[in-house]
């Protein structure tokens, strides 16, 4: 029973036709004024967060959408930076200081200092995930990297990766304007995108290029040679001449520069440069250092950007498909909205988190959960117990667990390529391309692992409680009570009858609901009884590594 309900699943979530997005359409971004709860909190929390215990969404159901929307949107103190644990063979940092910034030593260590300070930082990110608040800030900073796309295998210094992710983090809700103009310069992206090689003597186009294409104003329909509606060939060069001179600065610790960018004058193509009709033929004179910035300037009049940009992010917290009447009721009010406030995002994502739409029905549950949201939501939701000493959990636990996101094909600071990850963009499929037989087993084999109670590392459990757990819902006795209200906190829909019949099945199979009910209150009249407590446990731990297969899990 329980293999032909794991090939149903696969094909349930790869099936359209289970979508629920299919009429996202209705309703547009009028306030939400419908019933606040504790569905409609966990809806916000899955889209917005990395992931809310069935505590904290009832808590969040007893506020109200604005109060909870303030709490995701509010300022939060950011984290520390990553150190070095127990690597001691990099000489330049001690165990228990940061490595960000810090010189390597050349020869032969230092392709293994680099490549631990790389995994380092990995483990630290996952960290922060997993530790992370009842905020937006991490989620957009996702996004910020899907967008602005740097690769830490091709950029290789972790400290340059650092100071990207940073810089998307300090701006995750910010001026989207300003965030170009830092990334333009920024030393991860000179390094990734060549910009650091654009020179007035061999002008390099692969950041002009993806600046226009995928950064800021897209790539719209051919329409002549050279000509994408948007932007041109012509645009293309003369953006990368407006770009030469910028160089990365502080690689490796190799120069007496910090971290960052120069700009080298000699290097830096003076004449005048004049952009196509798409942007008006309008020259840019030599303005030396701060020329990217007019140029960023010229591109940010163009009222595409704001669509481009907004259509981002309604792929990213709503849904993959943008119907005509989503363009019209949606896409263009929110980027007239991001134009007005000078491109200032965080009224954007009020006014969308917020909406009538974001909170239509049809938009609860169509999005597969990408492998770094699947995976720490099963840690936060569940409370996952993780040691409390840093070495212990980080390189004992995380070290491991982070090898996973490379086999689900979403390994945090390894986009696939500049374009990011395909899920996003990659059309009939987008989300869908998340599922097959290969990361499906990844995820199952993670479930699996934390649900049966069995992972010990260094004398820890890593598992769920699930006789906690379960303390603290309303009727835990009911074995039908129980299901629900384990469905209410993991799933994003309610579940058939017929899946309800299916779960309680695997929890007492082949009994009546009574004999739960009288094994369970065993328990909680004789909690030190083993042999009841044991009986109970692996009745729940058969249950929830279920519960973890199901199709809705999956879903956001």
């Amino acid at each position: 029973m329980e293999n032909s309900y794991d090939l149903f699943n696969r094909k349930k979530l790869l099936n359209e036709n289970f979508s629920f997005g299919k009429d996202t359409e209705g309703l547009g971004l009028n306030k939400y004024l419908g019933e606040w709860n504790a569905t409609t909190a966990a809806h916000l929390f899955r889209r917005t967060t990395f992931g809310a215990t069935g505590s904290q969404v009832k808590e969040a159901a007893k506020l109200s959408l604005d109060e909870v929307i303030d709490q995701i949107i509010s300022e939060i103190p950011m984290p520390s930076e990553p150190i070095n644990y127990r690597f001691e063979n990099d000489i330049f940092v001690p165990i228990g200081e940061s490595f960000v910034g810090k010189p390597i030593e050349r020869g032969d260590v230092a392709s293994m200092v680099a490549n631990y300070r790389r995994s380092a930082l990995q483990v630290w990110q996952l960290d922060n995930l997993i530790k992370s608040d009842l905020n937006i800030r991490e989620q957009m900073t996702l996004f910020w990297h899907n967008h602005f796309v740097t690769e830490m295998e091709t950029v290789r210094d972790a400290s340059f990766t650092y100071t990207y992710i940073t810089a998307l983090r300090e701006n995750a809700t910010g001026n989207f304007k300003t965030l170009t103009e830092k990334m333009t310069i920024d030393s991860a992206m000179l390094r990734y995108l060549n910009g650091n090689q654009n020179t007035d003597n061999a002008p390099n186009e692969n950041f002009s290029r993806e600046l226009l294409e995928l950064f800021t104003i897209g790539k719209g329909a051919l329409a002549g040679e050279g000509d994408y509606t948007t932007f041109t060939e012509q645009d293309v060069e003369e953006a990368a001449r407006v770009l030469t001179g910028w160089r990365d600065t502080g690689y490796f610790g190799r120069d007496d520069y910090p971290i960052g960018a120069r700009f080298v004058n000699n290097r830096h193509d003076r004449g005048t440069k004049q952009l196509s009709h798409r942007f008006g033929n309008v020259e840019i004179k030599d303005e030396g250092e701060n020329e990217y910035k007019t140029l960023i300037n010229i591109i940010f009049q163009n009222e595409e950007v704001a669509r481009f940009i907004c259509r981002k992010l309604y792929r990213w917290f709503v849904y993959y498909d943008i119907s005509d009447e989503v363009e019209q009721n949606i896409i263009e009010p929110l980027a007239d909205q991001l134009r007005d406030n000078n491109y200032e995002v965080e009224p954007v994502l009020r006014t969308l988190l917020s909406s009538e739409h974001f909170f239509n029905i049809c938009s609860i549950g169509p999005m597969i959960k990408n492998p770094i949201q699947f995976i720490v939501n099963l840690f936060r939701q569940n409370e996952v117990a993780l040691p409390e000493d840093d070495i212990l959990r980080r390189y004992a636990v995380l070290f491991r667990l982070n090898r996973s996101f490379e086999t689900s094909e979403m390994a945090y600071f390894d986009p696939p390529n500049v374009a990011g990850w395909k899920a996003y963009y990659q059309e009939p499929l987008f989300y869908r391309i998340w599922i097959s037989s290969v990361t499906l087993r990844t995820r199952q084999n993670i479930t699996d692992a934390i649900a049966s109670g069995q992972v010990r590392v260094s004398g820890f459990t890593v598992s769920v409680d699930l006789l906690d757990y379960i303390s603290t819902f309303s009727d835990p006795l009911d074995p039908n009570n129980l299901i629900k209200e384990f469905v209410s906190n993991l799933f994003p829909q309610p579940i058939s009858d017929e899946q309800l019949a299916f779960l309680k099945e695997i929890l007492i199979p082949g009994l009546p609901d009574f004999e739960w009910t009288v094994e369970y209150d065993l328990h909680l009249s004789d909690p030190e009884n083993e042999e009841t407590r044991l009986s109970v446990d692996q009745k729940l731990r058969n249950f929830f590594s279920a519960l973890l297969k199901m199709p809705e899990y999956y879903l956001s």
